[in-house]
């Protein structure tokens, strides 16, 4: 049984990780880069394959954190 992974994972590269996901939706519209992050999402989700892992991922991202 899987779960989902909270630990950060890039280290001291994590700036530079989210500059190129940034850097990935420059000059897209705001629908569009919507529509290349729902892209991503599912190209991600296939990859991991693991429902529960994603179900769980589904409810932390449902979470608010006003």
């Amino acid at each position: 049984m899987s779960h989902l992974k909270l630990t950060p994972g890039f280290g001291r590269d994590a700036d530079a990780f989210y500059a190129e996901l940034i850097a990935a939706q420059s000059g897209l519209s705001d629908e569009a880069a919507a529509d290349w992050q729902a892209r991503l999402t599912l190209i991600l989700c296939n990859h991991i394959g693991d429902r529960e892992v994603l179900r769980e991922a589904f409810a932390l991202a449902s979470q608010r954190h006003d």
